[in-house]
């Protein structure tokens, strides 16, 4: 009777290491290492910070509201990944500042006007589209006639996590754009609103914790709510819908996808964001 009393025990005691094992195993998997976004095209990813990929957005964003081919934002994501590392610099060599390093003494604009990722992707564009193929030109010899770069080969390193980064926010690659993101705290449904109609030129309209875009197409659409996922972190988001796909805010690798809702008959070109409140 003993002998059984003890098994029964052991057998207790293994149950239970086997459940702490479980739960610490999704403690790990919920909150190892920072918050990051990940681009998903073509079988490939690649992965940046939450103030990194937002930076990439307002870049696209300027791109798609320019009416530009998507070589253009490729190049320039790309060219800020090297120039800058997609981080908004105060600092640089001799007076560069900003996402692409740009110098004020070179003609670029004051450093306060560098310093606005949207004047600075602006200006980028504006030297961009003055160079006669660049839609098919290697960045190689881009970086060189726009960035007056010492080392362009280094731009080459750069271009397929532009190239992936651009394809997703721009919507060519459909729910290829997820963030694994800390709770929020408090939603800024009106400060989206304005960044959406200033980078992107896209309108929405807002009520209460939700704004909703009905976009000209499902591209459009797309590329509304990869740009609402990639600032996410900056307004609060807590979901976004495209049609019937639906990114949650959350901090495990569920935030890196796109669910199906079931039930929901919502169009292919409606995007519904909510926050925070």
């Amino acid at each position: 009777m003993r002998g059984l009393a003890t098994r029964v025990v052991l057998l207790v005691f293994a149950v239970g290491l086997v459940l702490a094992a479980v739960v610490g195993a999704r403690g790990v998997l919920h909150n190892f290492g920072g918050p990051r976004c990940q681009a998903t095209a073509l079988g490939t990813s690649v992965d940046f910070d939450p103030s990194q990929t937002a930076y990439a957005a307002t870049i696209e964003a300027v791109a798609e509201k320019r009416g530009l081919p998507a070589r253009a934002a490729t190049i320039a994501i790309a060219t800020a990944i090297q120039e800058s590392k997609l981080r908004n610099l105060k600092y640089g060599d001799r007076d560069s500042v900003g996402l692409f390093q740009q110098r004020p003494s070179q003609g670029w604009g004051t450093q306060e006007q560098i310093l606005d990722p949207v004047y600075a992707s602006n200006r980028f564009y504006d030297a961009l589209v003055k160079i006669d193929g660049y839609e098919t030109m290697k960045i190689t010899q881009i970086a060189q006639k726009v960035q007056k770069s010492a080392y362009p080969d280094a731009y080459a390193d750069h271009e397929q996590e532009g190239r992936l980064l651009a394809s997703t926010l721009s919507g060519h690659s459909p729910a290829g754009l997820g963030c694994r993101l800390n709770d929020a705290s408090t939603g800024d449904p009106a400060a989206l609103k304005a960044a959406l109609r200033n980078e992107l030129g896209v309108t929405s309209s807002v009520s209460g914790h939700t704004l909703r875009v009905r976009a000209s197409s499902e591209r459009a659409a797309w590329g509304s709510g990869a740009y609402a996922v990639a600032t996410a972190s900056r307004y609060g988001v807590t979901s976004v819908m495209v049609g019937s796909k639906k990114w949650t805010r959350t901090r495990d690798t569920d935030g890196w996808t796109w669910k199906d809702v079931r039930g929901k008959s919502a169009t292919p070109t409606t995007v519904t964001v909510t926050f925070a409140h």
